[in-house]
Protein backbone atom coordinates (compact mmCIF):
# COMPACT_ATOMS: atom_id res chain seq x y z
CA UNK A 1 0.00 0.00 0.00
CA UNK A 2 1.48 4.05 -1.40
CA UNK A 3 2.23 5.76 1.94
CA UNK A 4 0.75 9.24 1.68
CA UNK A 5 3.99 11.60 0.95
CA UNK A 6 2.82 14.00 3.87
CA UNK A 7 3.67 11.22 5.86
CA UNK A 8 7.55 11.31 5.02
CA UNK A 9 9.83 11.82 7.81
CA UNK A 10 13.55 13.61 8.02
CA UNK A 11 14.53 9.90 8.90
CA UNK A 12 13.53 8.92 5.57
CA UNK A 13 10.24 7.52 4.39
CA UNK A 14 8.47 5.17 5.73
CA UNK A 15 7.22 1.93 4.64
CA UNK A 16 3.90 2.04 5.74
CA UNK A 17 1.32 4.74 8.07
CA UNK A 18 2.38 3.10 11.37
CA UNK A 19 5.86 3.38 10.57
CA UNK A 20 4.96 7.36 9.62
CA UNK A 21 3.32 7.66 13.08
CA UNK A 22 6.46 6.27 15.08
CA UNK A 23 9.29 8.51 12.87
CA UNK A 24 7.21 11.34 13.55
CA UNK A 25 7.40 10.17 17.40
CA UNK A 26 11.22 9.94 17.12
CA UNK A 27 11.59 13.34 15.74
CA UNK A 28 9.01 15.07 18.11
CA UNK A 29 11.04 13.92 21.39
CA UNK A 30 14.33 14.59 19.72
CA UNK A 31 13.76 17.87 18.43
CA UNK A 32 12.21 19.26 22.05
CA UNK A 33 14.70 17.11 24.39
CA UNK A 34 15.29 19.56 27.04
CA UNK A 35 11.28 19.97 27.29
CA UNK A 36 10.69 16.51 27.37
CA UNK A 37 13.93 15.98 29.84
CA UNK A 38 12.71 19.42 32.25
CA UNK A 39 8.50 17.85 31.97
CA UNK A 40 9.64 14.07 32.77
CA UNK A 41 11.63 14.88 35.83
CA UNK A 42 8.86 17.04 37.57
CA UNK A 43 5.75 14.24 36.82
CA UNK A 44 8.55 11.97 38.39
CA UNK A 45 8.89 14.17 41.37
CA UNK A 46 5.41 15.24 41.97
CA UNK A 47 4.44 11.59 41.94
CA UNK A 48 6.78 10.68 44.32
CA UNK A 49 6.78 13.67 46.50
CA UNK A 50 5.44 11.08 49.32
CA UNK A 51 7.72 8.39 49.22
CA UNK A 52 10.40 7.60 51.72
CA UNK A 53 13.19 8.43 49.98
CA UNK A 54 12.32 11.40 48.36
CA UNK A 55 11.03 12.91 51.56
CA UNK A 56 14.39 12.47 53.33
CA UNK A 57 15.95 15.32 51.19
CA UNK A 58 13.24 18.00 52.03
CA UNK A 59 12.00 18.94 48.12
CA UNK A 60 9.34 21.17 49.72
CA UNK A 61 7.04 20.07 46.85
CA UNK A 62 10.08 21.73 44.46
CA UNK A 63 10.14 19.65 40.92
CA UNK A 64 12.48 22.06 39.18
CA UNK A 65 16.50 20.33 38.32
CA UNK A 66 18.15 22.67 40.09
CA UNK A 67 16.63 22.35 43.12
CA UNK A 68 16.76 18.76 42.75
CA UNK A 69 20.44 18.49 41.86
CA UNK A 70 21.32 20.71 44.80
CA UNK A 71 19.80 18.87 47.32
CA UNK A 72 19.68 14.69 46.25
CA UNK A 73 22.87 13.12 45.91
CA UNK A 74 24.24 10.96 43.45
CA UNK A 75 24.23 7.45 44.15
CA UNK A 76 25.04 3.85 43.49
CA UNK A 77 23.26 0.09 43.88
CA UNK A 78 25.25 -0.08 47.25
CA UNK A 79 23.50 3.50 49.13
CA UNK A 80 20.02 2.39 47.68
CA UNK A 81 20.64 -1.80 48.94
CA UNK A 82 19.25 -1.11 52.37
CA UNK A 83 16.02 -0.19 50.64
CA UNK A 84 15.61 -2.46 48.12
CA UNK A 85 16.47 -5.16 50.80
CA UNK A 86 13.18 -3.60 52.65
CA UNK A 87 10.98 -3.86 49.47
CA UNK A 88 11.99 -7.53 48.84
CA UNK A 89 11.88 -8.52 52.70
CA UNK A 90 7.41 -7.33 51.81
CA UNK A 91 7.60 -3.98 53.16
CA UNK A 92 4.95 -2.41 50.30
CA UNK A 93 4.78 1.07 52.22
CA UNK A 94 6.09 3.82 49.69
CA UNK A 95 9.87 3.85 49.93
CA UNK A 96 10.77 4.41 46.22
CA UNK A 97 7.93 5.22 43.99
CA UNK A 98 4.44 6.41 44.85
CA UNK A 99 3.28 3.07 42.71
CA UNK A 100 3.94 -0.55 43.95
CA UNK A 101 6.61 -2.29 42.84
CA UNK A 102 5.99 -4.89 40.41
CA UNK A 103 8.76 -7.00 40.45
CA UNK A 104 12.75 -6.81 40.28
CA UNK A 105 14.69 -7.08 37.23
CA UNK A 106 17.85 -9.04 38.18
CA UNK A 107 21.09 -7.59 36.44
CA UNK A 108 22.96 -10.10 34.22
CA UNK A 109 25.16 -11.94 37.09
CA UNK A 110 28.24 -10.90 35.19
CA UNK A 111 28.31 -7.26 36.09
CA UNK A 112 30.54 -6.00 38.67
CA UNK A 113 30.27 -10.14 39.93
CA UNK A 114 26.98 -9.66 41.40
CA UNK A 115 23.27 -9.76 40.70
CA UNK A 116 21.54 -6.57 41.24
CA UNK A 117 17.99 -6.37 42.49
CA UNK A 118 16.45 -3.29 40.17
CA UNK A 119 12.71 -2.69 41.16
CA UNK A 120 9.90 -1.95 38.77
CA UNK A 121 6.12 -0.56 38.56
CA UNK A 122 4.11 -1.94 36.10
CA UNK A 123 3.98 1.06 33.39
CA UNK A 124 7.87 0.70 32.81
CA UNK A 125 6.52 -2.34 30.87
CA UNK A 126 4.31 0.35 28.91
CA UNK A 127 7.75 2.01 28.17
CA UNK A 128 10.03 -0.85 26.86
CA UNK A 129 6.79 -1.65 24.82
CA UNK A 130 6.99 2.07 23.06
CA UNK A 131 10.85 1.56 22.78
CA UNK A 132 10.81 -1.82 20.80
CA UNK A 133 7.18 -0.29 18.47
CA UNK A 134 10.32 2.37 17.01
CA UNK A 135 12.62 -0.24 16.12
CA UNK A 136 10.83 -2.02 12.82
CA UNK A 137 9.83 1.54 11.61
CA UNK A 138 13.88 2.85 11.79
CA UNK A 139 14.95 -0.92 10.22
CA UNK A 140 12.57 -0.25 7.24
CA UNK A 141 14.24 2.58 6.06
CA UNK A 142 17.56 0.82 5.41
CA UNK A 143 16.07 -2.90 4.55
CA UNK A 144 13.46 -3.08 2.38
CA UNK A 145 10.41 -6.19 2.13
CA UNK A 146 11.08 -7.00 5.93
CA UNK A 147 7.22 -7.98 5.68
CA UNK A 148 8.16 -10.64 3.28
CA UNK A 149 9.68 -13.12 5.19
CA UNK A 150 10.62 -13.85 9.08
CA UNK A 151 12.84 -13.34 11.62
CA UNK A 152 14.70 -16.26 13.34
CA UNK A 153 15.39 -15.22 16.87
CA UNK A 154 17.10 -16.89 19.43
CA UNK A 155 14.92 -15.35 22.92
CA UNK A 156 14.83 -17.35 25.64
CA UNK A 157 13.08 -16.60 29.62
CA UNK A 158 14.72 -18.08 32.77
CA UNK A 159 12.64 -19.75 35.57
CA UNK A 160 12.13 -16.99 37.76
CA UNK A 161 12.85 -16.39 41.45
CA UNK A 162 11.04 -14.94 44.22
CA UNK A 163 12.08 -12.46 47.01
CA UNK A 164 11.34 -13.35 50.76
CA UNK A 165 8.17 -10.58 50.41
CA UNK A 166 6.65 -12.71 47.23
CA UNK A 167 7.95 -10.31 44.29
CA UNK A 168 8.87 -11.88 41.31
CA UNK A 169 12.65 -11.61 40.39
CA UNK A 170 13.72 -12.34 36.56
CA UNK A 171 15.70 -10.71 34.37
CA UNK A 172 13.79 -7.77 31.93
CA UNK A 173 14.01 -9.68 29.05
CA UNK A 174 11.69 -13.16 30.76
CA UNK A 175 9.83 -9.83 32.45
CA UNK A 176 9.24 -8.86 28.97
CA UNK A 177 8.66 -12.56 26.95
CA UNK A 178 5.97 -13.62 30.07
CA UNK A 179 4.28 -10.60 29.35
CA UNK A 180 0.41 -9.84 27.73
CA UNK A 181 2.78 -7.24 25.90
CA UNK A 182 4.92 -10.22 23.44
CA UNK A 183 2.56 -13.67 24.49
CA UNK A 184 -0.83 -11.54 23.38
CA UNK A 185 1.24 -8.89 20.86
CA UNK A 186 -1.27 -8.33 17.59
CA UNK A 187 -0.07 -9.57 14.23
CA UNK A 188 2.55 -7.72 12.72
CA UNK A 189 4.36 -8.63 9.19
CA UNK A 190 7.25 -7.20 10.07
CA UNK A 191 7.61 -8.83 13.32
CA UNK A 192 6.83 -12.15 12.77
CA UNK A 193 9.31 -15.08 14.49
CA UNK A 194 10.12 -18.73 13.39
CA UNK A 195 10.17 -19.55 17.05
CA UNK A 196 6.02 -20.11 18.74
CA UNK A 197 6.01 -18.83 22.09
CA UNK A 198 5.60 -21.79 23.03
CA UNK A 199 9.06 -22.33 22.27
CA UNK A 200 10.32 -19.53 23.90
CA UNK A 201 8.47 -19.42 27.09
CA UNK A 202 9.96 -23.08 27.54
CA UNK A 203 12.16 -22.76 31.02
CA UNK A 204 14.14 -25.31 29.68
CA UNK A 205 17.18 -23.82 27.66
CA UNK A 206 17.26 -27.40 26.01
CA UNK A 207 14.03 -27.95 24.86
CA UNK A 208 14.01 -24.00 24.03
CA UNK A 209 16.81 -24.08 21.63
CA UNK A 210 16.47 -27.59 20.27
CA UNK A 211 12.57 -26.21 19.13
CA UNK A 212 13.71 -22.81 18.02
CA UNK A 213 16.45 -24.30 16.18
CA UNK A 214 14.02 -27.09 14.64
CA UNK A 215 11.53 -23.82 13.64
CA UNK A 216 14.25 -22.41 12.02
CA UNK A 217 15.24 -24.97 9.74
CA UNK A 218 12.06 -25.89 8.81
CA UNK A 219 11.13 -22.47 7.35
CA UNK A 220 14.87 -21.36 6.47
CA UNK A 221 13.91 -19.88 3.39
CA UNK A 222 11.06 -17.93 5.09
CA UNK A 223 14.13 -16.72 7.16
CA UNK A 224 15.60 -12.60 6.31
CA UNK A 225 16.99 -12.02 9.52
CA UNK A 226 18.70 -13.92 12.21
CA UNK A 227 19.61 -12.79 15.44
CA UNK A 228 19.69 -13.13 19.17
CA UNK A 229 20.13 -10.70 21.75
CA UNK A 230 24.13 -10.53 22.23
CA UNK A 231 26.55 -11.91 19.85
CA UNK A 232 27.59 -14.43 22.10
CA UNK A 233 24.41 -15.62 22.25
CA UNK A 234 23.64 -16.15 18.28
CA UNK A 235 27.10 -17.91 18.61
CA UNK A 236 26.04 -20.36 20.70
CA UNK A 237 22.84 -20.86 18.55
CA UNK A 238 25.75 -22.04 15.64
CA UNK A 239 27.50 -24.73 18.16
CA UNK A 240 24.16 -25.93 19.40
CA UNK A 241 23.32 -26.60 15.70
CA UNK A 242 26.62 -28.17 15.17
CA UNK A 243 26.81 -30.51 18.23
CA UNK A 244 22.85 -31.57 17.22
CA UNK A 245 22.02 -31.44 13.57
CA UNK A 246 22.06 -34.47 13.05
CA UNK A 247 19.11 -35.22 15.83
CA UNK A 248 17.09 -31.84 13.91
CA UNK A 249 18.04 -33.76 10.84
CA UNK A 250 16.32 -36.61 12.08
CA UNK A 251 13.54 -35.41 13.51
CA UNK A 252 12.83 -33.31 10.12
CA UNK A 253 12.91 -36.85 8.16
CA UNK A 254 10.22 -38.88 10.21
CA UNK A 255 8.39 -35.77 10.98
CA UNK A 256 8.35 -36.69 14.61
CA UNK A 257 10.27 -34.66 17.46
CA UNK A 258 12.85 -35.90 19.38
CA UNK A 259 11.88 -38.03 22.49
CA UNK A 260 13.81 -35.84 24.64
CA UNK A 261 11.95 -33.23 24.42
CA UNK A 262 8.93 -33.36 26.62
CA UNK A 263 7.37 -30.04 27.04
CA UNK A 264 3.39 -30.75 26.72
CA UNK A 265 3.19 -27.17 24.97
CA UNK A 266 6.06 -27.15 22.63
CA UNK A 267 4.89 -31.14 21.39
CA UNK A 268 1.47 -29.77 21.25
CA UNK A 269 2.38 -26.77 18.85
CA UNK A 270 5.28 -28.63 17.04
CA UNK A 271 2.82 -30.96 16.09
CA UNK A 272 1.29 -28.52 13.51
CA UNK A 273 4.61 -27.46 12.36
CA UNK A 274 6.83 -30.51 11.79
CA UNK A 275 5.94 -33.02 8.57
CA UNK A 276 8.08 -35.28 7.13
CA UNK A 277 9.97 -33.80 4.60
CA UNK A 278 13.48 -35.83 3.39
CA UNK A 279 14.87 -33.43 1.17
CA UNK A 280 15.42 -31.18 3.89
CA UNK A 281 16.89 -33.45 6.66
CA UNK A 282 19.28 -34.48 3.59
CA UNK A 283 20.09 -30.66 2.65
CA UNK A 284 20.64 -30.34 6.45
CA UNK A 285 23.00 -33.40 6.49
CA UNK A 286 24.71 -32.45 3.69
CA UNK A 287 25.48 -28.53 4.47
CA UNK A 288 26.27 -29.62 8.68
CA UNK A 289 28.73 -32.48 8.33
CA UNK A 290 31.56 -31.03 6.76
CA UNK A 291 34.16 -29.99 9.09
CA UNK A 292 33.86 -25.96 7.17
CA UNK A 293 31.41 -23.89 8.79
CA UNK A 294 32.53 -20.83 7.24
CA UNK A 295 28.99 -18.89 6.19
CA UNK A 296 27.13 -21.38 7.06
CA UNK A 297 23.92 -19.05 8.11
CA UNK A 298 24.03 -17.95 4.63
CA UNK A 299 24.46 -21.70 4.01
CA UNK A 300 21.29 -22.60 5.18
CA UNK A 301 19.29 -19.33 5.67
CA UNK A 302 20.17 -17.95 2.05
CA UNK A 303 17.78 -14.60 2.32
CA UNK A 304 18.93 -13.88 5.76
CA UNK A 305 20.14 -9.69 5.12
CA UNK A 306 21.39 -8.92 8.33
CA UNK A 307 22.39 -10.28 11.94
CA UNK A 308 20.30 -8.70 14.92
CA UNK A 309 22.48 -9.16 17.67
CA UNK A 310 24.81 -6.81 20.28
CA UNK A 311 28.21 -6.30 19.19
CA UNK A 312 29.34 -3.15 21.00
CA UNK A 313 31.19 -3.15 24.48
CA UNK A 314 32.46 -6.08 25.27
CA UNK A 315 31.20 -8.19 22.17
CA UNK A 316 32.83 -6.65 19.89
CA UNK A 317 35.42 -9.31 20.19
CA UNK A 318 32.79 -11.78 18.36
CA UNK A 319 32.63 -9.73 14.88
CA UNK A 320 35.23 -12.11 13.38
CA UNK A 321 33.72 -15.09 14.53
CA UNK A 322 30.46 -13.63 13.05
CA UNK A 323 31.97 -12.63 10.31
CA UNK A 324 32.97 -16.41 9.45
CA UNK A 325 29.99 -17.56 10.63
CA UNK A 326 27.68 -15.47 8.58
CA UNK A 327 29.91 -15.18 5.35
CA UNK A 328 30.30 -11.21 5.93
CA UNK A 329 26.83 -9.88 6.78
CA UNK A 330 25.73 -6.81 8.13
CA UNK A 331 25.40 -7.00 11.71
CA UNK A 332 22.26 -4.29 13.15
CA UNK A 333 22.80 -3.27 16.73
CA UNK A 334 19.02 -1.60 17.14
CA UNK A 335 18.61 -0.36 21.05
CA UNK A 336 20.59 0.38 24.09
CA UNK A 337 19.33 -0.74 27.43
CA UNK A 338 19.84 -2.55 30.77
CA UNK A 339 17.77 -3.43 33.68
CA UNK A 340 17.48 -0.42 35.43
CA UNK A 341 15.84 1.56 32.30
CA UNK A 342 15.67 1.23 28.22
CA UNK A 343 17.58 4.35 26.97
CA UNK A 344 17.51 4.67 23.56
CA UNK A 345 18.25 3.53 19.81
CA UNK A 346 20.39 3.12 16.95
CA UNK A 347 18.95 5.52 14.26
CA UNK A 348 21.22 3.96 11.60
CA UNK A 349 21.07 -0.12 12.49
CA UNK A 350 23.41 -0.70 9.50
CA UNK A 351 26.36 1.26 10.37
CA UNK A 352 29.34 -0.68 10.79
CA UNK A 353 29.54 -2.09 14.44
CA UNK A 354 32.66 0.07 14.77
CA UNK A 355 30.75 3.19 14.65
CA UNK A 356 27.37 2.24 16.29
CA UNK A 357 25.92 5.24 18.04
CA UNK A 358 22.36 5.15 19.82
CA UNK A 359 20.55 8.01 20.19
CA UNK A 360 19.00 8.70 24.14
CA UNK A 361 15.38 8.47 23.82
CA UNK A 362 13.85 11.58 26.37
CA UNK A 363 10.88 10.31 27.09
CA UNK A 364 12.48 7.20 28.75
CA UNK A 365 13.92 8.41 32.20
CA UNK A 366 15.43 11.73 33.83
CA UNK A 367 19.00 11.20 32.37
CA UNK A 368 22.35 13.12 33.17
CA UNK A 369 26.14 12.95 32.37
CA UNK A 370 28.88 12.84 34.70
CA UNK A 371 32.03 13.57 32.76
CA UNK A 372 34.72 11.05 32.88
CA UNK A 373 37.29 13.53 35.51
CA UNK A 374 34.80 15.81 36.75
CA UNK A 375 31.95 15.30 39.43
CA UNK A 376 28.99 17.67 38.08
CA UNK A 377 26.79 16.43 36.35
CA UNK A 378 25.26 17.75 32.70
CA UNK A 379 21.83 17.63 31.17
CA UNK A 380 21.39 15.19 28.43
CA UNK A 381 21.32 18.09 25.77
CA UNK A 382 24.77 19.88 27.08
CA UNK A 383 26.99 16.98 26.76
CA UNK A 384 29.88 17.66 24.44
CA UNK A 385 30.90 15.55 21.00
CA UNK A 386 34.03 13.88 21.53
CA UNK A 387 33.67 13.96 25.47
CA UNK A 388 33.37 10.81 27.38
CA UNK A 389 30.50 10.92 30.67
CA UNK A 390 29.03 7.95 33.08
CA UNK A 391 25.66 7.95 32.81
CA UNK A 392 22.89 8.37 35.58
CA UNK A 393 19.17 7.83 35.54
CA UNK A 394 16.28 9.00 37.54
CA UNK A 395 13.34 7.00 36.50
CA UNK A 396 9.53 6.57 37.82
CA UNK A 397 10.52 3.42 40.17
CA UNK A 398 12.57 5.23 42.35
CA UNK A 399 15.59 5.52 41.20
CA UNK A 400 17.46 8.69 41.74
CA UNK A 401 20.45 9.79 39.99
CA UNK A 402 21.36 6.66 40.03
CA UNK A 403 24.98 5.95 38.44
CA UNK A 404 24.41 2.84 35.46
CA UNK A 405 28.09 2.14 35.41
CA UNK A 406 28.17 2.49 31.63
CA UNK A 407 30.78 4.97 29.84
CA UNK A 408 29.51 6.47 27.08
CA UNK A 409 31.32 8.63 24.10
CA UNK A 410 29.20 11.70 22.42
CA UNK A 411 29.25 11.24 18.72
CA UNK A 412 27.03 13.67 17.11
CA UNK A 413 23.09 14.83 17.63
CA UNK A 414 19.71 13.66 16.25
CA UNK A 415 18.36 17.20 16.62
CA UNK A 416 18.85 18.07 19.95
CA UNK A 417 19.01 14.06 21.82
CA UNK A 418 22.25 13.37 21.61
CA UNK A 419 23.77 10.59 20.31
CA UNK A 420 26.71 8.16 22.03
CA UNK A 421 28.90 5.00 21.32
CA UNK A 422 29.02 2.80 24.34
CA UNK A 423 32.41 2.89 25.51
CA UNK A 424 32.67 0.42 28.73
CA UNK A 425 31.38 -0.57 31.94
CA UNK A 426 33.00 1.28 34.69
CA UNK A 427 34.40 -1.54 36.26
CA UNK A 428 38.44 -2.19 35.87
CA UNK A 429 39.30 -5.50 34.75
CA UNK A 430 42.95 -6.26 36.44
CA UNK A 431 45.03 -4.92 38.74
CA UNK A 432 48.48 -6.69 40.05
CA UNK A 433 50.10 -3.50 41.37
CA UNK A 434 49.76 0.02 40.33
CA UNK A 435 48.45 -0.81 37.22
CA UNK A 436 44.73 -0.99 36.02
CA UNK A 437 43.80 -2.65 32.65
CA UNK A 438 39.80 -1.88 31.42
CA UNK A 439 37.52 -3.78 29.44
CA UNK A 440 37.82 -1.71 26.72
CA UNK A 441 42.26 -2.30 26.99
CA UNK A 442 41.85 -5.17 27.19
CA UNK A 443 39.76 -5.93 24.34
CA UNK A 444 42.25 -3.74 22.28
CA UNK A 445 45.03 -6.03 23.28
CA UNK A 446 43.49 -9.18 22.22
CA UNK A 447 42.51 -7.72 19.29
CA UNK A 448 46.16 -6.91 18.39
CA UNK A 449 47.33 -10.01 19.50
CA UNK A 450 44.28 -12.05 17.26
CA UNK A 451 45.72 -10.25 14.21
CA UNK A 452 48.94 -11.68 14.52
CA UNK A 453 47.42 -15.15 15.18
CA UNK A 454 45.24 -14.96 12.31
CA UNK A 455 48.27 -13.50 9.86
CA UNK A 456 50.41 -16.38 10.86
CA UNK A 457 48.16 -19.43 11.11
CA UNK A 458 44.80 -18.74 10.30
CA UNK A 459 43.33 -19.17 13.78
CA UNK A 460 40.86 -16.48 15.28
CA UNK A 461 40.25 -16.61 19.40
CA UNK A 462 36.62 -17.68 19.54
CA UNK A 463 36.40 -16.71 23.44
CA UNK A 464 38.11 -15.66 26.25
CA UNK A 465 38.25 -14.09 29.56
CA UNK A 466 41.00 -12.78 31.83
CA UNK A 467 42.27 -13.33 35.61
CA UNK A 468 45.07 -12.13 37.93
CA UNK A 469 46.91 -14.51 39.00
CA UNK A 470 48.34 -13.27 42.40
CA UNK A 471 49.77 -16.57 43.49
CA UNK A 472 52.88 -16.27 42.13
CA UNK A 473 55.58 -13.47 42.83
CA UNK A 474 54.89 -10.99 41.27
CA UNK A 475 51.80 -11.92 39.85
CA UNK A 476 50.46 -11.42 36.32
CA UNK A 477 47.87 -11.71 33.79
CA UNK A 478 46.47 -14.64 32.59
CA UNK A 479 44.31 -14.58 29.54
CA UNK A 480 42.23 -17.62 29.19
CA UNK A 481 41.83 -18.48 25.26
CA UNK A 482 39.52 -20.81 23.23
CA UNK A 483 40.42 -21.16 19.88
CA UNK A 484 38.81 -21.46 16.11
CA UNK A 485 40.85 -23.20 13.91
CA UNK A 486 39.64 -22.68 10.16
CA UNK A 487 39.31 -26.04 8.24
CA UNK A 488 42.19 -26.99 6.97
CA UNK A 489 44.61 -24.72 8.75
CA UNK A 490 47.38 -25.62 11.38
CA UNK A 491 47.50 -25.12 14.94
CA UNK A 492 48.99 -22.24 16.17
CA UNK A 493 53.01 -23.16 17.60
CA UNK A 494 54.16 -22.21 20.89
CA UNK A 495 56.32 -19.60 19.60
CA UNK A 496 53.26 -17.93 17.79
CA UNK A 497 50.95 -18.33 21.27
CA UNK A 498 54.29 -16.49 22.92
CA UNK A 499 54.38 -13.68 20.50
CA UNK A 500 50.86 -13.13 21.08
CA UNK A 501 51.63 -12.81 24.80
CA UNK A 502 54.27 -9.92 24.34
CA UNK A 503 51.67 -8.08 21.57
CA UNK A 504 49.45 -7.74 24.61
CA UNK A 505 51.42 -6.82 26.52
CA UNK A 506 52.69 -3.79 23.52
CA UNK A 507 48.79 -3.15 23.67
CA UNK A 508 48.62 -2.57 27.43
CA UNK A 509 48.69 0.89 28.99
CA UNK A 510 51.80 2.63 30.26
CA UNK A 511 51.39 2.16 33.86
CA UNK A 512 51.46 -1.38 33.24
CA UNK A 513 54.29 -1.51 31.31
CA UNK A 514 56.15 0.33 33.71
CA UNK A 515 55.67 -2.20 36.29
CA UNK A 516 56.84 -4.86 33.90
CA UNK A 517 59.81 -3.21 32.86
CA UNK A 518 60.67 -0.37 35.41
CA UNK A 519 59.13 -1.37 38.70
CA UNK A 520 59.14 -5.34 37.95
CA UNK A 521 55.79 -5.71 40.05
CA UNK A 522 53.74 -7.42 37.23
CA UNK A 523 55.45 -10.73 35.91
CA UNK A 524 55.26 -12.06 32.54
CA UNK A 525 51.44 -12.76 31.16
CA UNK A 526 50.49 -15.57 29.83
CA UNK A 527 48.09 -17.32 27.42
CA UNK A 528 46.25 -20.36 28.83
CA UNK A 529 44.55 -22.16 25.54
CA UNK A 530 41.62 -24.19 26.58
CA UNK A 531 40.07 -27.10 24.74
CA UNK A 532 37.03 -25.97 22.61
CA UNK A 533 33.35 -26.00 24.06
CA UNK A 534 35.15 -24.35 27.18
CA UNK A 535 32.98 -21.39 27.33
CA UNK A 536 29.93 -22.94 26.74
CA UNK A 537 30.75 -25.03 30.03
CA UNK A 538 31.24 -21.82 31.54
CA UNK A 539 27.91 -20.57 30.14
CA UNK A 540 26.31 -23.32 31.53
CA UNK A 541 28.07 -23.23 34.90
CA UNK A 542 26.82 -19.68 35.25
CA UNK A 543 22.89 -20.19 34.38
CA UNK A 544 23.19 -23.04 36.45
CA UNK A 545 23.60 -20.45 39.55
CA UNK A 546 20.79 -18.66 38.19
CA UNK A 547 22.51 -16.44 35.07
CA UNK A 548 19.86 -15.58 32.14
CA UNK A 549 20.59 -17.22 29.49
CA UNK A 550 19.11 -14.28 27.50
CA UNK A 551 21.58 -11.52 29.36
CA UNK A 552 24.77 -13.97 29.77
CA UNK A 553 27.99 -12.02 28.69
CA UNK A 554 31.09 -13.82 29.24
CA UNK A 555 32.72 -12.26 32.36
CA UNK A 556 36.03 -10.47 31.05
CA UNK A 557 37.51 -10.92 34.24
CA UNK A 558 37.09 -13.87 36.57
CA UNK A 559 38.01 -14.74 40.30
CA UNK A 560 35.69 -16.85 41.76
CA UNK A 561 37.59 -20.09 41.93
CA UNK A 562 35.44 -22.81 41.07
CA UNK A 563 35.28 -20.61 37.77
CA UNK A 564 39.04 -20.26 37.49
CA UNK A 565 39.01 -23.96 38.39
CA UNK A 566 37.10 -24.96 35.57
CA UNK A 567 38.90 -23.16 33.17
CA UNK A 568 42.27 -24.89 34.58
CA UNK A 569 40.96 -28.26 34.75
CA UNK A 570 40.10 -27.52 30.78
CA UNK A 571 44.10 -26.02 29.86
CA UNK A 572 45.74 -27.72 26.91
CA UNK A 573 48.78 -25.22 26.87
CA UNK A 574 50.28 -22.67 28.45
CA UNK A 575 52.82 -19.52 26.90
CA UNK A 576 54.26 -16.82 28.39
CA UNK A 577 55.45 -13.32 27.57
CA UNK A 578 58.96 -14.01 25.92
CA UNK A 579 60.37 -10.44 26.65
CA UNK A 580 60.00 -7.45 28.47
CA UNK A 581 57.21 -4.93 26.42
CA UNK A 582 58.61 -0.95 25.29
CA UNK A 583 58.42 1.14 28.33
CA UNK A 584 60.07 4.60 28.52
CA UNK A 585 59.73 7.47 31.32
CA UNK A 586 59.35 10.02 28.97
CA UNK A 587 56.39 11.94 30.30
CA UNK A 588 58.26 11.99 33.78
CA UNK A 589 60.91 14.75 31.93
CA UNK A 590 60.42 18.30 32.50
Amino acid sequence: MAVDSSLSSPLGPPACEKDAKALRFIEEMTRNADTVQENLLAEILRRNAETEYLRRFNLGGATDRDTFKSKLPIITYEDLQPEIQRIADGDRSPILSAHPISEFLTSSGTSAGERKLMPTIQEELDRRQLLYSLLMPVMNLYVPGLDKGKGLYFLFVKSETKTPGGLPARPVLTSYYKSDKFRSRPYDPYNVYTSPNEAILCADSFQSMYSQMLCGLLDRLSVLRVGAVFASGLLRAIRFLQLHWSRLANDIESGSLDSEITDPSIRQCMSDILKPDQHLAEFIRQECQTENWEGIITRIWPNTKYLDVIVTGAMAQYIPTLEYYSGGLPMACTMYASSECYFGLNLNPMSKPSEVSYTIMPNMAYFEFIPLGGSKAVELVDVKIGKEYELVVTTYAGLCRYRVGDILRVTGFHNSAPQFHFVRRKNVLLSIDSDKTDESELQKAVENASKLLLKECGTRVAEYTSYADTSTIPGHYVLYWELLVRDGERQPSHDTLTRCCLEMEESLNSVYRQCRVADNSVGPLEIRVVRNGTFEELMDYAISRGASINQYKVPRCVNFTPIVELLDSRVVSAHFSPALPHWTPERRRR
